[in-house]
């Protein structure tokens, strides 16, 4: 209008809902007025002259009818005056069409804007399938990650295999070292019986015997303090059993309170499921209450009811709760006291041992100082002896060599003693005849003495070989050392690769479901916004035909009423004339009135018409707008659930690239695990060469002991073969030998268990160097010490032996024709002496090499537990994965009833909707209680923002909640206080409700409009209390989710507390062994102590018989003399001296 011209800014005024005119205004602006003042004002004004102009043509066709009618009976004054009226409406008429053609105009400019609208609106809707589709793209990325990750995984289990396959190998290996060493075992025996039969001629160890009855004297105050220590040490032991036993009723105690505990924790879970159904049940009920007031209030009372004692239920629970974490807490305290405990006496133990080996030292030194004391004369013999025996080993790698001088020696020796026993009988025969022989004697033995020199030389070089080999033996055992230390390094880094394989198992599984959880929604939110957008089209265009019918209809009700208004003019202006002009023309009036009669009856039945059917199309039009208001809700929700879903993506995104760096450096550690283990399988392969060529060596000693039996075996034939005067002397030879056999057999028994009681002590160092390596390392020292104590006895033994052969070459001097016969035999006994000690030093070495296979068996023992240990670990593992599914199958049935029970709430709202409805339809007149109630819903918007802001108070505590399990049931507690809170407003709200429909039944007769104003405001306060209703749901699901993740925390708490508990029994079984092991260690003991007193016994026997064959040697010498000097009566003195 003010485009046309017909009305000025200044003569109105907008309001928010009105539009303001002056009063002096004219009656059509007015009627303009009262119809509102939005924007559609033009539309309704052309729409309502179109009708005008329309019922003019009516009126103008049946006004020219009665004018010709009454043109015979009115004045031809009047008639011009009629004319130019009806000209003048005519004019008015044609403006008016003028401006209805303006208003189409104008009506089809805003069609074309609806147009833009719907097609911005495609627009927005196309891209919002981009994003889904780029939503999709992302899953599809996140599921190649996944396929990425499982080929890295199954990678990891291929190189395992390989890892086990290898271990598999290993053990191959090491059955066929145990083949082989058992060969060498078979080997050793032979030789050891070689060895018996070569040391019953042994004649050289008489006279140890009175030396070691001092050491054994010695040694019997030493094992008295060592028992003394020992029974000590028991004393300590049984303090640690009695207080390790009251540990193990603390820990049986603590397993009770941690059943007792997983009841209380099972009690709690299915209280928590009773309160999620019944929580399901109230959600239900608060649907239905919508709908049935009164039928809800009841439920509503029971429900609080219900939740009064489930709230009783959860605070005793919470306060059980709370002195279970106290009871854990104190167990804990406990556990770490008894861990110092254990500590101080592992300290008080490593001190015992520290004293036991200053006392083991003192002893040592002073038994070393009593030997320096007793053996200083001895000193030089036991070094020359050393010397010959380092000669002795390095001739056994000169094996060649070896044998073709000791052939060449034994030739010209053989070639000597014929001549000797040749000379002998000759002088037996002529004594004092032949001199030269005598002569010839001596130069036979500087011959000899030379050889002797000779075969020095050879023995000293010998030994040298012996020593390089000794330190190449050294270097093998810490090269087998060094690789058992990186294979142990090996075997936990491998333990550690599994647990971070396992941890990323779980993570891998947590993200799957995740993932599986954030597709499930990310596919409800799209088939939600398809159909949400199908709605909103639908319902865009149903609106926008409403509008359209709504327009037409309110033009065709404008027009109406102006025509009604014209016809009342024009009815009064005839009746003007018709009293004035009187009652000529009563006929024509009648008719005219009949007419006009009908007329007004067939517009006031259009006019009801019209009215019945604006009603209809505004409940339509408030239908559409509360679906469309519900559809933009939809739509905004949907839009923040994506940018959430998008947020969550970018921070799995995150985490899978933080993943994806970690298992990249596992991968790479794993790499530098295999190349080490590439190393160590190298070294194994040079550690089994050096030994095949100590196998080799073992057999060339075996070639020369052999060799050297044959020998002495020739040797004793040409003993045999010698003269008859010699037959006697081999008679008293022989007697004196029976009788060192007797006494070799007995030192060999006593060697023989004190060989056995030393072997007993190295397996038991050995065992217990498995179970600790402080223990290893002092035990070790232990051994060293007695390998010290063993050499000094050794060493005492062959000053004994070098004294015992000085005596017999000086009794060799003095008896020259003995001497020539035993010196081969003592040089043959010394040869084989050594080659005892080196079988002796093989022997030891073959112990060392068994221990060290009894160590890899124990290490290839420990991989498999290991391995059995992972297995287990695996096992866990999986039962936790099906764990995680079943609950994610019962997230996913929870799910399903959350979308069946959102689907029954959808249909009770639109149920509730269409209620809402038919009461609009009857509430059509509130306009008197319009104030008032405008006052009581700005109270109630008051009240909507404290709850708002109550709500958002909550948020916040659900976030801090998230962060600190132990708080979930205060803020259970909160919730449950803020749902009563909810449910009070929304009793509050009901009990309004009612009085609102008591005042809306009290004021049908007011108005229209007022009314759909106070419908539709209603109507957004449904949809803000059920807005709040969704958000109090999702609280609740964000609240069970938080205790589902503290369960899962429960339950890893309780596997970590299993595991200890297997450690802690697995400590307990170590004791058990170790005590055990000390047990068998005294029995042990006492036994070497009753062996080592028989022994003793069967020394003293010997020393009496060693002294009554000496007495027998010293008769049979002075009778030899005897005879010589009869025979010979014309020796000078200077020959018959050294027989004296």
């Amino acid at each position: 209008m003010v485009a046309d011209g017909h009305l000025k800014d200044e003569e109105f005024k907008i309001g928010n809902t009105k539009v303001f005119f002056k009063a002096a205004e004219s009656g059509g602006t007015s009627d303009r007025s009262t119809l509102g003042g939005e924007n559609n004002n033009k539309q309704d004004c052309s729409l309502s002259n179109a009708m005008f102009a329309r019922g003019a043509h009516f009126v103008l066709g049946n006004g020219s009818n009665s004018t010709e009618r009454s043109s015979h009976c009115l004045k031809p004054e009047k008639e011009a005056e009629e004319m130019g009226i009806l000209n003048e409406k005519i004019k008015e008429l044609e403006a008016a069409i003028a401006k209805g053609d303006e208003t189409r105009k104008q009506l089809e400019t805003q069609v074309a804007g609806l147009v833009e609208e719907k097609n911005a609106l495609f627009l927005s809707l196309e891209k919002e399938k981009a994003n889904l589709q780029d939503a999709e793209e992302r899953n599809q990325k996140l599921n190649a990650l996944k396929a990425d990750l499982d080929k890295q995984l199954a990678e990891i289990q291929d190189r395992l295999a390989d890892m086990e396959d290898r271990n598999n190998d290993l053990t191959r290996q090491k059955k066929k070292y145990e083949q082989e060493i058992a060969e060498h075992k078979k080997h050793a025996q032979d030789l050891e019986l070689s060895l018996k039969k070569a040391e019953s001629e042994k004649q050289a160890r008489d006279h140890n015997i009175r030396s070691l009855q001092d050491e054994m004297a010695n040694q019997d105050e030493a094992v008295a303090r060592l028992n003394k220590e020992k029974k000590h040490q028991e004393e300590v032991n049984r303090k640690l059993m009695e207080d390790l036993q009251a540990e193990e009723d603390r820990v049986n105690h603590m397993e009770k309170v941690r059943a007792k505990l997983e009841q209380q924790l099972d009690d709690l879970e299915d209280s928590m499921d009773r309160e999620k159904r019944a929580r399901q049940d109230l959600e239900k009920s608060k649907r239905k209450v919508e709908g049935e007031l009164k039928v809800a209030q009841e439920n509503i009372d029971e429900i609080t009811k219900q939740k009064h004692d489930v709230e009783q239920n959860m605070k005793k629970k919470e306060a059980e709760l709370h002195q279970l974490s106290t009871r854990l807490e104190e167990e804990q305290s406990l556990v770490a006291k008894l861990q110092r405990q254990i500590k101080e006496l592992q300290a008080r133990i490593a001190e015992l041992e520290e004293e036991l080996e200053n006392e083991r030292q003192s002893r040592a030194k002073e038994i070393s100082e009593r030997l320096e004391e007793q053996g200083g004369a001895t000193a030089a013999q036991l070094e020359a002896n050393k010397k010959r025996e380092a000669e002795l080993a390095k001739l056994r790698r000169d094996q060649e060599e070896a044998n073709m001088n000791h052939e060449t020696a034994l030739a010209s020796l053989r070639k000597k003693h014929h001549d000797a026993v040749a000379e002998l009988t000759d002088q037996l025969e002529q004594f004092a005849k032949t001199q030269t022989s005598v002569d010839s004697e001596v130069r036979s033995r500087q011959d000899l003495e030379k050889q002797l020199k000779v075969v020095e030389v050879q023995y000293a070089e010998a030994q040298t070989k012996s020593d390089e080999q000794s330190r190449q033996l050294n270097d093998f055992a810490s090269l087998k050392n060094r690789l058992n230390n990186e294979n142990s390094e090996l075997g936990r880094q491998l333990e550690d690769m599994e647990n971070q394989l396992n941890n990323l198992h779980r993570l891998k599984s947590q993200l799957a479901s995740q993932l599986e959880e954030t597709k499930r929604s990310y596919d409800e939110e799209a088939r939600e916004r398809q159909a949400l957008a199908a709605q909103v089209k639908n319902f865009e265009h149903e609106n926008d035909n409403l509008r359209e019918q709504l327009d037409t209809e309110s033009e065709a009700k404008a027009e109406l009423l102006r025509q009604i208004s014209k016809q009342n003019a024009e009815i009064q202006q005839w009746k003007a004339r018709f009293e004035s002009e009187g009652l000529s023309k009563l006929d024509e009036i009648e008719e005219a009135k009949r007419k006009l009669q009908g007329k007004v009856q067939e517009l006031t039945e259009a006019n009801e018409l019209a009215f019945a059917k604006i009603g209809s199309l505004e409940k339509t039009r408030h239908k559409l707008t509360q679906d469309l208001d519900d559809a933009q809700v939809d739509v905004e929700r949907a839009a923040s659930y994506a940018a959430a879903l998008e947020k969550k993506q970018k921070g799995f995104d995150k985490i899978i690239d933080e993943w994806r760096k970690k298992h990249d450096d596992l991968a790479a550690e794993l790499d530098a695990a295999q190349r080490d283990n590439r190393n160590l399988s190298t070294d194994l392969f040079r550690a089994k060469t050096a030994q095949d060529e100590l196998a080799e060596h073992l057999e060339s000693v075996r070639r020369e002991n052999k060799q050297l039996a044959q020998e002495v075996k020739d040797l004793a034939d040409q003993l045999g073969e010698g003269g008859r005067s010699v037959h006697e002397l081999q008679k008293m030879v022989r007697r004196l030998e029976v009788e060192k056999e007797e006494l070799q057999k007995a030192l060999d028994e006593a060697e023989a268990a004190l060989e056995a009681e030393e072997a007993k002590v190295l397996r038991a160092q050995v065992e217990v160097s498995q179970i600790r390596s402080e223990i290893e390392k002092r035990i070790q020292e232990k051994e060293e010490e007695f390998e010290n104590t063993r050499k000094n006895h050794q060493r005492a033994l062959e000053s004994m032996q070098a004294t015992l052969e000085a005596e017999m070459k000086q009794k060799d001097e003095a008896l020259r024709i003995k001497k020539k016969l035993e010196a081969d035999i003592n040089e043959l006994e010394i040869a084989l002496d050594h080659a005892n000690r080196a079988n002796a030093d093989a022997q030891k070495t073959i112990k060392k090499y068994m221990e060290n296979v009894r160590e890899l068996q124990l290490q290839v023992e420990d991989e498999q537990r290991q391995k059995d240990e992972v297995r287990e670990q695996f096992l866990n593992s999986e039962k936790r994965n099906a764990i995680l599914q079943s609950e994610k199958e019962e997230l996913s049935q929870l799910a399903e009833s959350a979308e069946r029970a959102r689907r029954n709430a959808e249909t009770e709202c639109i149920e509730l909707r269409e209620q809402n409805n038919d009461l609009s339809s009857q509430l059509n007149g509130i306009t008197a209680v319009k104030r008032k109630l405008e006052g009581e819903l700005q109270a109630m918007h008051a009240e909507l923002d404290e709850t708002l802001a109550e709500l958002k108070n909550l948020d916040e505590m659900g976030k801090k909640a998230a962060a600190d399990a132990a708080r979930l049931a205060e803020e259970l507690r909160q919730e449950q206080e803020h749902s009563m809170h909810i449910e009070r407003v929304r009793k509050g709200l009901e009990v309004q409700i009612k009085e609102m429909q008591i005042r809306l039944d009290e004021a049908e007769a007011a108005a229209l409009k007022g009314g759909k104003k106070i419908i539709a405001q209603l109507e957004q306060r449904i949809r803000s209390l059920e807005q709040e209703l969704d958000g109090e749901q999702r609280r609740h699901q964000e609240t069970d989710k938080n205790w589902r993740k503290s369960e899962r925390r429960v339950k890893e708490v309780e596997f970590q507390l299993e595991e200890d508990k297997k450690n802690q029994e697995r400590l307990t079984e170590l004791i058990d062994k170790l005590q055990n092991k000390l047990k068998v260690f005294k029995r042990q003991v006492e036994e070497a102590e009753e062996v080592a007193a028989t022994n003793l016994g069967k020394y003293r026997q010997l020393q009496a018989q060693l002294n009554d064959a000496e007495e027998r040697a010293d008769i049979a010498e002075n009778a030899l003399s005897k005879c010589a000097t009869r025979s010979v009566p014309r020796l000078p003195s200077d020959l018959m001296a050294p027989v004296d």
